[in-house]
C-alpha cells in the first residue's frame, strides 16, 4: 500500500537528480564555433570538460572564463541521457557556477522539470530551479512474496506519473531537496483532480519526506489542513509513513477519523498503528504485527477503546443514555516449525467486553459473535507415532452478565498410528489422551447502588485418562459390497462425578469423587450392493461419460452396557457413549461426469452430484440424546428409539459453482426440524456470490421445537464485483430475519480507482435485535476513504471497508 508513497517522491528525485548536470561546463561545443584557447596558467584555470554545448551563438569574456551561450541552447553529456536546454546559459568557470534562463528544460529519460530560471554550483552540482514543474513516470514495483506488508493494489499496466511544481526547488544535497510554496500530484488533467499544497517539502530521496503547512485540494477547492506530513520516498516496495486516513460516521459514535501508522520494521516484520477519533464517544488506539520468519509467520492486532458516555436518539426521537466503558480486542494467529519435527500453533480472539464488541464491529460475524478464545497446539509424527498438545480457553456468553467456559488445560494425545498385523490383513491402532477440561457456569449480578457486583461461579471441570485400543479388518474382496468391521477396547477414568445422591435433582452437584468406567465396541461399516449406470455422451458439450451411483449403507455398533451412565459429566463424544445397539441405515446416490478441464489434457471423472439419505435406531433410548450425527438430538430430553431423518444434498457442476443442503426430519412427529441450504458462484476473480438459508420448524409436540423464542428463519446473500483492472468495482451483503420481517444488517460498498487516484465508500444499516447485547438497537454507518495513486491506506480495525480494493 506504500508502494506509491515512494512513487510520489521517486518522481520528484528523479527530475531533480538532473540538475547534477548541470555542474558541466558548457565548453566551447561545434566545429563551426572558434576553438576555445587554452586556460591560462594559476590554479584559477577552468577545469578540462568533455561536454558538447549548441546555441545559435556563443560570446567569451573576462580572459575566456566566462562563457555566454545565447538562442536554443542546448547542453548534451555524452553517455548520459541527461539534457539541458534554454534560450541562454551563462557559465562563469572560474567560479564554478551557471545560470540558465528562459525556457529552462531539465530532460532526464521519461522525466522532465522545466523552470523560468536555474542557477547551479557546476562543481558540487548543487542549484535552485525558480518557478518550476515536472513531471516523471515511475512503473510500481513488484510486491516480494511472502512479506507481511499492507499493499493497495494498483490497476493492472498502470505507471504512476507524478507532476510537481513550486516557487523555488534547491537541490541541497546529492539526494536531499527543499520545494518551497509547492506540491505535487499525480493528476495529469489540466486542471488535475488533486493535488497536496505544501509551505516546505523537504524530500530525502531514499529516506523519508517532511511537509510543512500542507493542504488536499480535490479539484482546487482545499479539502483538509496538516501542520506537518511525514512520509517514505524509498525505493522497495515497503517503506515506514503515515497512511491514508479514513472518514466514517455512525449513529452511536458519530463523525469518526481513522488514522494509521505504517512501519516497516525490516524485510520479514512490520507493524501498523492506529488512532480513532469519535465525535460522540471518545476515542481509540490500536496495532497490527505482521511477521514471517521463514520457519514460521504470524500476525497479531489489538485495539483498545475508551469511550465516554453519550446519548443515543433513534429515528423517533426517543432517547438511551449509554455509559462509559473501557474495553479492549486482541486477534491473531501464528505459526512455527519446531526442532523436532514438531509444529506450532496459537490464535486469539478475545475481548474484555461482550458490550462492546456487538457494538463496535461492523462485520456481520464479529458483530453477532458470542464468544471469546485463545489457544495453542504443537503437533509431531515420527514414523508411526504422533503427538498432539492442545490448550484452548473458550466462553460463551448468553448475555452481559452470563457466560459459560469450555476448553482444556492441557489436552495430550498420543496415538500409535494403524499399522497391520504381522501380514495379514488385520490391522491394530492405539490412542490415550489425557485432558484437563475447563468447564463452568459464570452468572454475575450487577452493581446496584447499594450492593457492590456479584459473581457466581459453578465450576464443573475435571481430568479425564483415556485408552483405547483398537483392531479393524476391511472386507473388500468385491468392490460392490464392502465391511469394515472394528473391535475396541475402552477405559477411561474421572477425577470428578456427579454426586449419587443427586442424580435426580435437575441440577447435580460435582463432587471431587473419582469414577473409572470400562466398554467395548463392536461396529461394521457394510456399503452395497452398489448399483451403477454408465452413459457415453461424447458430444454433449458438458462431459464424455455420465455415471449413477447408488450405495446402500449399514452401520451396525454395538456398546456394552454404562452402569455408572447417570455420574459421567459428559464433556464430549468421548463421555456420551451409552450402552446398546444402534442401526444406521440410509441410502446414497452418487452422480458423476468425467469432463475435460483443461483442453490437451486426458478428462477426469469427479463427483458433481450427491444425495444421502440416512436414519437410526437406538435398542436403548437413552443413545439418541447423544448422537453426534444429527444436529437436532443435542438438548433433546425426549426418549426414543428413532433418531431424525437426515437428507444431505451437495451439487457441484462446476469449479465456479458449489451448493449444499442439509435437513433433518422428525420421525414420530413427521415435520421438519431444521433446513438449511448454502450456494457460492465465482467467475474467474471479478464476480463471486454466496447466499444462504436456514429455518427451524415449529412442533408443539417436541421439547426445544416448541418455543417461539428458540424459532428461526433467515438468509443471508453476498457479492463481490469488480472489472478486470479494479477500476471499479463494489461490495454488497444483506441478512434478512424472514421470521420477524427484518434487515439485520446490509453493507454496501463501492470503489473507483482512476490513474492518480481512488475513492472507496461503505454505508451500513445494522439492527441488532433481541439476542443482541448491544447498547441501542440500531446503528447507521458510513465510512470513506482516499486514495492518491496509490498512497498506503487501510481498513480500520472495526471491519470498515474490508475486502475493498484501494
Amino acid at each position: 500500500m506504500l508502494n506509491s508513497i515512494r512513487t510520489v517522491f521517486l518522481l520528484t528525485c528523479l527530475c531533480f537528480a538532473a540538475p547534477a548536470a548541470a555542474q558541466l561546463i558548457p565548453p566551447p561545443g561545434q566545429p563551426s564555433t572558434p576553438p576555445a584557447p587554452a586556460p591560462a596558467p594559476g590554479p584559477s584555470a577552468p577545469k578540462a570538460v568533455t561536454e558538447t554545448t549548441v546555441s545559435e551563438r556563443r560570446e567569451g569574456s573576462n580572459n575566456q572564463k566566462d562563457w555566454h551561450f545565447i538562442g536554443h541552447v542546448e547542453m548534451d553529456r555524452p553517455g548520459s541521457d541527461t539534457k539541458i536546454y534554454a534560450d541562454d546559459v551563462m557559465a562563469y568557470t572560474g567560479e564554478n557556477k551557471a545560470i540558465a534562463t528562459g525556457n529552462v528544460v531539465l530532460a532526464q529519460g521519461d522525466n522532465r522539470i522545466s523552470a523560468e530560471r536555474a542557477e547551479f554550483n557546476t562543481e558540487t552540482g548543487l542549484g535552485t530551479f525558480y518557478n518550476a514543474t515536472g513531471f516523471s513516470t515511475v512503473k510500481p514495483p513488484k510486491v516480494q512474496p511472502g512479506r507481511a506488508a499492507v499493499a493497495a493494489p494498483q490497476m493492472a499496466g498502470q505507471e504512476t506519473i507524478v507532476m510537481f511544481f513550486g516557487e523555488k526547488i534547491e537541490k541541497i544535497g546529492p539526494k536531499k531537496y527543499r520545494i518551497t510554496n509547492g506540491g505535487f500530484s499525480t493528476c495529469m488533467q489540466p486542471t488535475p483532480r488533486w493535488d497536496l499544497h505544501a509551505g516546505t517539502v523537504l524530500l530525502n530521496v531514499d529516506h523519508y519526506t517532511v511537509l510543512t503547512n500542507a493542504v488536499m485540494r480535490v479539484k482546487g477547492v482545499p479539502m483538509f489542513y496538516t501542520p506537518i506530513l511525514y512520509y517514505p520516498t524509498k525505493r522497495e516496495d515497503r517503506a515506514t509513513g503515515i497512511l491514508m486516513p479514513t472518514y466514517g460516521s455512525s449513529s452511536l459514535r458519530g463523525q469518526s477519523i481513522h488514522n494509521g501508522f505504517f512501519w516497516a520494521i525490516n524485510r520479514s516484520q512490520d507493524a501498523t498503528i492506529t488512532h480513532d477519533w469519535y465525535s460522540k464517544t471518545g476515542q481509540g488506539v490500536g496495532t497490527e504485527y505482521r511477521y514471517n520468519a521463514g520457519t514460521g509467520d504470524g500476525s497479531v492486532s489489538a485495539h483498545l477503546d475508551d469511550q465516554h458516555a453519550t446519548v443515543y436518539t433513534d429515528a423517533n426521537g426517543v432517547q438511551t443514555p449509554v455509559g462509559a466503558s473501557r474495553s479492549y480486542e486482541v486477534r491473531g494467529a501464528a505459526s512455527q516449525l519446531l526442532p523436532f519435527n514438531l509444529r506450532s500453533r496459537a490464535t486469539v480472539n478475545y475481548f474484555s467486553s461482550i458490550v462492546a464488541s456487538q457494538a463496535f464491529n461492523t462485520n456481520i460475524y464479529d458483530a453477532s459473535r458470542n464468544n471469546r478464545s485463545f489457544g495453542g497446539n504443537v503437533v509431531g509424527a515420527w514414523g508411526k507415532y504422533s503427538l498432539n498438545v492442545t490448550m484452548d480457553h473458550s466462553e460463551y456468553f448468553s448475555d452481559a452478565n452470563n457466560s459459560y467456559l469450555a476448553g482444556s488445560l492441557p489436552r495430550v494425545s498420543l496415538m500409535r498410528n494403524e499399522r497391520p498385523i504381522a501380514n495379514s490383513p488385520v490391522y491394530f491402532s492405539v490412542s490415550g489422551e489425557y485432558v484437563k477440561t475447563l468447564r463452568a457456569t459464570n452468572s454475575t449480578t450487577p452493581a446496584s447502588d447499594t450492593q457492590p457486583s456479584v459473581t457466581t461461579v459453578d465450576d464443573t471441570g475435571l481430568s479425564r485418562l483415556d485408552v483405547l485400543p483398537q483392531i479393524r479388518y476391511p472386507f473388500k474382496k468385491w468392490q460392490w459390497f464392502t465391511v469394515n468391521s472394528t473391535i475396541s477396547w475402552r477405559d477411561t477414568y474421572y477425577t470428578r462425578s456427579y454426586q449419587a445422591t443427586d442424580l435426580n435433582v435437575a441440577a447435580p452437584k460435582v463432587a471431587d469423587v473419582g469414577l473409572n468406567r470400562t466398554l467395548y465396541t463392536i461396529q461394521s461399516q457394510i456399503v452395497g450392493p452398489v448399483f451403477n449406470k454408465v452413459w457415453d455422451t461424447p458430444d454433449s458439450g458438458y462431459a464424455e461419460k455420465f455415471k449413477h451411483s447408488i450405495e446402500p449403507v449399514l452401520t451396525i455398533n454395538r456398546t456394552s452396557s454404562v452402569d455408572n451412565i447417570d455420574r459421567i459429566v459428559k464433556l464430549d463424544g468421548v463421555d456420551q457413549l451409552v450402552g446398546g445397539t444402534t442401526l444406521t441405515y440410509g441410502l446414497n446416490n452418487r452422480f458423476y461426469a468425467k469432463r475435460k478441464l483443461t483442453p490437451g489434457v486426458q478428462a477426469q471423472s469427479r463427483e458433481i452430484f450427491d444425495v444421502e439419505l440416512s436414519q437410526s435406531y437406538y435398542t436403548n433410548q437413552l443413545a439418541a440424546q447423544y448422537d453426534l450425527q444429527y444436529q437436532t438430538n443435542q438438548g433433546q430430553g425426549q426418549q426414543t428409539n428413532f433418531s431424525p431423518i437426515a437428507l444431505s444434498v451437495r451439487a457441484v457442476p462446476t469449479d465456479a459453482i458449489n451448493t449444499t443442503l442439509r435437513a433433518e426430519f422428525d420421525a414420530r412427529y413427521h415435520k421438519l426440524r431444521t433446513i438449511s441450504a448454502n450456494t457460492s458462484y465465482s467467475w474467474t476473480t471479478r464476480v463471486q456470490v454466496t447466499g444462504g438459508w436456514t429455518k427451524r420448524g415449529y412442533i408443539p409436540e417436541l421439547a426445544g421445537f416448541n418455543d417461539p423464542t428458540l424459532l428461526d428463519h433467515a438468509i443471508f446473500a453476498s457479492s463481490t464485483m469488480h472489472t478486470k483492472d479494479n477500476r471499479f468495482g463494489g461490495i454488497y451483503s444483506v441478512n434478512l430475519d424472514l421470521l420477524h420481517r427484518a434487515v439485520v444488517q446490509q453493507r454496501i460498498s463501492a470503489f473507483y480507482n482512476a490513474q492518480c487516484c481512488g475513492l472507496a465508500l461503505e454505508y451500513q444499516t445494522y439492527n441488532y435485535g433481541v439476542n443482541s447485547v448491544s447498547p441501542i438497537p440500531a446503528d447507521h454507518r458510513f465510512f470513506l476513504s482516499f486514495t492518491l495513486a496509490g498512497l498506503g491506506n487501510f481498513s480500520p480495525f472495526n471491519g470498515a471497508l474490508s475486502g475493498v480494493p484501494r
